[in-house]
């Protein structure tokens, strides 16, 4: 990993040096940083996404199969397909899917056939911009628009020269327009989707068509001289004058072929060339990039924040276009009916309630507001608050998250919904069990109710939802609390304690527990599965988000609170597979990490090395902190230690590189930690800038030894989110030893509800 940390250093800065003194911040970005995925271990499960900002569509080059989770693995050395995608996780199936690939010298229309090969020596992957240069000599070239692509193929000389459009898994629609260089289509692939869902696209081409047809990719039957096809897996077929360039424009909609044609005619329409269409990528890019703007570090640490940055940008995506006037509307997965309005999709609270929504608090906060309302407007539609949205609603994971994004927002001033149509939705959430999914309602909810805890093993990781459920329990009397909303107060503040109904004083863990009230025998803490949520028990103790001075206290104070925080990182980093019945891939990322118990690769404990705030010491979320950046993420196809998930492993790294972290949304407090950079400036949407100075920082100088605000001491340990929309300057000197007598004064504390 130092090698290509080094190399990467070296092509990032040849790079930069040679273009500007203050270089574009998308040159910092590698879009294939975690694409060396397979099924049992993960460093990202990511693609090189070529797209906008949090854009309806993107684009991807394709080495897996049709149908494949994993798109694109950067072990692989061919390419079968550049695919428009919207996949957010390769746990999870693609929707709306179709891909073009060229090839030369004879027409191949099944997928494993045609595949050519390339190295990644002739790669480039940028947000705005992929290149890859096949064996064969041919080129192709992606820049993005928010609802489609500009692509360029380049053929080699004296060869047929073919581009294939295949309709992948589901059924699809094709139209050719020969005498205007044209195809139209949809393609309906996915799951979950009413009857009523397609993807609408238009094609248009620069050069004219030498002969044409359509193809189904079951028997992979060719029909030459056709022009029209509907059908499971239809696909079409183009033959150009041979070696020649052919630029192509597509863009597609939800809603209607028309719509589609406006979103090509708007977004596409005037770049004429390719260059351009990069070009205002890059513009758009960098604009979204430099709301941070990073000084010191390495070309190697601005290549880790800024490709995390990216990441962090991506989810959720509009599902929402433009209507001529200008005006948003969109067709709803929910109820297949078209509203006016915004929507949004794609992305699992689960993972992105922790990091991901926050970050969008701070960067995004127009967006953000239209998102709140767009959860209480899926609700109406669907009946459900959404949990994990792809677009159509799962219900996978656990807990009732969306109430976490609403507080949270409403907390920080964001207040773009009614709080209480949000507390009457989230009461109907908790207090049923919806059709599909453990997080479509609440899993075990009388029990939890009744009992005041998920009754184990009546309920599978019960231990993990009766923790979760907990803390959405707070985020909704938080958010009734601070609108005067005594009567939704008064449900929720009594369960915002139940974690304490799952932790055994006696082993000192939260452990499973019966509907009798015994706890679950054989209890060994490093077993993954059963009362818990991909991981342990090491791993669950500290979801406690709202209250961890009352875990603390439960533990016997904070001595034995921080001794039990180190011991995560003394431990074996042993497994014991228990109920998965074999290694996982988390399991297997835990033990490569090799950092103890501590499993930063999934989301239950990512937020644990900021707790040392809550027990007096820290200086040791500091050290950890950083350690994590350090050891654990870079800009290569190794650079994640799990699953990216959405943004929200990005998004602890982007947050964690300025400086603090988002232990409790719902509060409007960030937990120090130690900023990765010399400066750090934010420039924020209502204009101001707050920036994060510490002059002395190194690899070394992790410990703040002492800060002030705005001019004047500094002693917490956290952050308001006020402080930092308002603007202002936060002032850190930097040391390589801890200072262990800072932040110790109880109101320094980071907010718990037992403080």
């Amino acid at each position: 990993m130092k090698i290509k940390l080094f190399l990467l250093s070296l092509t990032v800065g040849a790079g930069l040096t040679s273009s500007a003194q203050s270089p574009a911040l998308v040159d910092y970005v590698n879009t294939l940083q975690g694409t060396n995925s397979k099924h049992e271990l993960t460093r990202g499960n990511t693609y090189p996404t070529t797209a906008l900002p949090f854009a309806m569509h993107t684009w991807t080059p394709q080495t897996g199969r049709n149908g494949d989770g994993w798109k694109y693995q950067y072990f692989k050395d061919k390419i079968r397909g550049f695919q428009q995608a919207h996949q957010c996780s390769s746990w999870t199936r693609d929707y709306a899917v179709f891909s073009f690939m060229p090839m030369s010298g004879k027409l191949v229309v099944n997928e494993n056939d045609r595949e050519a090969r390339f190295s990644h020596a002739n790669e480039i992957a940028k947000p705005n911009y992929y290149k890859v240069k096949f064996d064969n000599e041919l080129t192709t070239e992606i820049a993005p628009s928010e609802r489609g692509a500009h692509l360029r193929f380049t053929y080699p000389k004296g060869k047929q020269s073919f581009l294939v459009l295949d309709g992948y898994t589901g059924i699809s629609g094709i139209k050719i327009y020969p005498k205007e260089n044209k195809i139209t289509g949809y393609v309906h692939n996915g799951e979950g989707f009413k009857e009523g869902f397609k993807n609408f696209f238009v094609i248009q081409f620069d050069q004219p068509f030498k002969s044409w047809g359509t193809w189904e990719n079951k028997n992979n039957t060719i029909n030459a001289d056709s022009t029209i096809a509907e059908g499971l897996g239809k696909g079409a077929y183009l033959e150009f004058k041979a070696g020649t360039v052919v630029q192509v424009k597509v863009a597609s909609s939800y809603i209607s072929m028309d719509q589609a044609a406006l979103n090509l005619e708007r977004e596409l329409g005037k770049d004429n060339t390719l260059e351009k269409t990069k070009a205002k990528a890059a513009e758009i890019w960098n604009a979204s990039l430099g709301k941070v703007m990073v000084e010191g570090g390495t070309a190697a640490d601005k290549a880790t924040f800024y490709s995390c940055f990216f990441r962090a940008s991506l989810f959720s995506r509009k599902f929402y276009e433009l209507d001529r006037k200008g005006n948003p509307y969109y067709f709803s997965p929910y109820d297949s009916k078209i509203h006016t309005g915004y929507m949004f999709t794609d992305t699992g609270f689960w993972d992105t309630f922790r990091a991901q929504f926050p970050l969008n608090t701070i960067m995004h906060p127009e967006m953000h507001g239209r998102y709140m309302q767009a959860l209480l407007d899926a609700q109406q539609q669907c009946g459900w608050l959404p949990s994990w949205s792809f677009p159509s609603e799962a219900g996978s994971m656990i807990g009732n998250h969306a109430i976490s994004l609403l507080a949270d927002a409403w907390t920080k001033g964001i207040r773009t919904f009614d709080p209480a149509e949000a507390l009457k939705a989230y009461l109907h959430e908790s207090t049923n069990k919806g059709p599909w999914g453990p997080a479509n309602g609440r899993d075990g909810w009388k029990e939890y109710f009744q009992l005041g805890y998920v009754p184990y093993p009546k309920y599978r990781e019960a231990t993990a939802k009766t923790l979760e459920y907990a803390y959405d329990d707070f985020c909704a009397w938080q958010l009734a609390k601070s609108t005067g909303n005594d009567f939704y107060a008064g449900i929720f503040e009594r369960q915002m304690y139940n974690y304490k109904n799952v932790y055994d004083p006696s082993t000192r863990f939260m452990r499973g527990r019966g509907e009798d009230g015994k706890w679950t025998p054989n209890f060994d803490p490093t077993e993954w599965g059963g009362p818990y949520t991909e991981g342990n028990a090491w791993h669950w103790q500290w979801s406690v988000f709202q209250d961890i001075k009352g875990l603390s206290q439960l533990m016997g104070g904070e001595k034995n609170f921080t001794a039990k925080l180190d011991s995560v990182f003394s431990e074996p980093n042993k497994v014991n597979t228990g109920s998965y019945g074999g290694m996982i891939h988390e399991m297997t990322e835990m033990v490569m990490a090799n950092m103890g118990q501590y499993a930063h690769g999934n989301q239950p404990i990512q937020h644990m090395v900021y707790l040392y705030n809550y027990g007096g010491q820290p200086w040791k979320s500091q050290y950890y902190a950083r350690k994590v950046m350090h050891n654990l993420y870079d800009a290569t196809e190794n650079g994640y230690p799990g699953d990216e998930d959405q943004g929200q492993t990005s998004s602890w790294y982007v947050l964690s590189a300025l400086g603090f972290y988002s232990v409790t949304p719902g509060t409007d407090q960030y937990v120090l930690g130690s900023p990765l950079f010399n400066k750090i400036t934010i420039n924020l949407e209502n204009g101001k800038k707050f920036i994060i100075e510490a002059p002395a920082n190194s690899a070394e100088n992790v410990y703040i030894q002492s800060a002030t605000l705005n001019g004047k001491a500094y002693t917490a340990d956290f952050i308001r989110h006020t402080d930092l929309i308002n603007g202002g300057v936060l002032k850190l000197e930097m040391g390589n030893k801890p200072a262990v007598g800072r932040g110790l004064a109880e109101a320094d504390k980071p907010f718990s509800l037992s403080k």
